[in-house]
This record gives C-alpha cells, sequence and structure tokens, in this order.
C-alpha cells in the first residue's frame, strides 16, 4: 500500500486545484443537500478529506460558523488557508487520516466526497465507520459521496473502491436511516465523465 500521506502532498504541491479531476468551483450537490437539512447556521459540521475545495469557502459565505476541515496532506489546508485569508480563522483545521484520527467534540454533519473510496481495505474501512458513529450526533446527517460502479478503478494513481447504491446501503444501514440515495455525474476540468454515487444517512 503506498504512504498516502506521501502520496497526497506530493499531488498538491505539484498541481494547482483546477488541475486536478475532482475540481468543482461550486459543489452544488453538496451545498444543496446540506441546506436542505435546516440546520442551525451553529450546527457542527466537519468535511472529511476536503483538501483545498471550496465547500468550505461557500458554507462560510451562506453563514455556518461552526466549520471544521479534516484532511491528510497539510499541503492542502495551507492552500485552502492562503486562499480565504482572514476567513480562514473561522474554520477549525485538522491535518490526519480519517481512520486514525482521535477527534474532539460531536458532529451534525459529516460530509464526505470522494475520501471513502481511497480507502481499500477493511481495516480502514471499519475504523472510518467506528470514528464516524463515535463523533456524529445522533440524529446527525452523514453525507457520503464515492465513484459508483460505472466510475473509474482509479484517481490520482491510486486504485480505489467503488460503491453502488446498494452496496453503499449495506454498509450503512445498520447504524443509518437512508434519507436519499443517487447516481450522479461529476465532469472533470477535461471534460470526461465521473459517475458517483452519494447517500445521505441519518444516525439512528
Amino acid at each position: 500500500m503506498k504512504d498516502l500521506k506521501s502520496h497526497w502532498e506530493k499531488i498538491y504541491k505539484d498541481k494547482k486545484f483546477e488541475e486536478t479531476s475532482w475540481f468543482q468551483e461550486k459543489p452544488e450537490v453538496s451545498i444543496n443537500i446540506i441546506q436542505s437539512l435546516g440546520l442551525s447556521k451553529n450546527a457542527p459540521v466537519i468535511d472529511i478529506g476536503g483538501g483545498d475545495s471550496y465547500l468550505i469557502d461557500h458554507l462560510l459565505e451562506l453563514g455556518y460558523e461552526n466549520i471544521s476541515l479534516l484532511d491528510i496532506s497539510g499541503t492542502a489546508i495551507e492552500k485552502a488557508k492562503n486562499r480565504l485569508g482572514e476567513k480562514a480563522e473561522k474554520v477549525n483545521w485538522l491535518v490526519g487520516d480519517v481512520t486514525k484520527f482521535d477527534f474532539r467534540g460531536e458532529f451534525e454533519v459529516w460530509h464526505d466526497r470522494a475520501a471513502f473510496h481511497f480507502l481499500t481495505e477493511s481495516s480502514q474501512i471499519e475504523d472510518y465507520i467506528s470514528n464516524l458513529k463515535d463523533v456524529l450526533k445522533s440524529g446527525g446527517y452523514f453525507i457520503l459521496g464515492t465513484f459508483s460502479e460505472n466510475g473509474p478503478d482509479k484517481c490520482s494513481g491510486i486504485k480505489i473502491k467503488k460503491y453502488s447504491s446498494k452496496k453503499m446501503q449495506q454498509l450503512f444501514e445498520k447504524d443509518f436511516d437512508i434519507v436519499r440515495l443517487e447516481n450522479l455525474d461529476h465532469t472533470t476540468p477535461w471534460n470526461s465523465v465521473q459517475n458517483f454515487t452519494f447517500g445521505l444517512f441519518r444516525k439512528k
């Protein structure tokens, strides 16, 4: 298995965000789902593996006040901080591996677009879900986007694990109620199409 931290540090050092396949100028699906939850703007929200995604920028613009971002790459987080300038002080920045991270506090929303599918070993998946269950409040929402069964087999040179709606449901239905599951296309900056499975779950 590759050293994931070294891999992602190199990716974020070598590439501009606009040159990555996951770039979205406005991550509308994620924003729309979060807004649809009708939560207080002070509800604690965490973005897992967000890197220097623009989701944080948009959530701040919408008035969300209690945002955390966890990423394995310190370089990605520094890029996001530099882009946000003074606004970066409003975000709780966390550097670490989600499967091993010692979280403090609880969250009402756990958002993960395109980080979970990099976990290909059963132990990693189990540790991720264990952390998720530990820190998501009862009744809290879990938003997950992964490559679907029709998506690519690799991303950034790493083999990923693909999830159909059925597989995603089977993995989480024991501990979460399924609010919605759907397949959506993402168009990369070079106009190739990647199919995602998006799920919204609520902790039982």
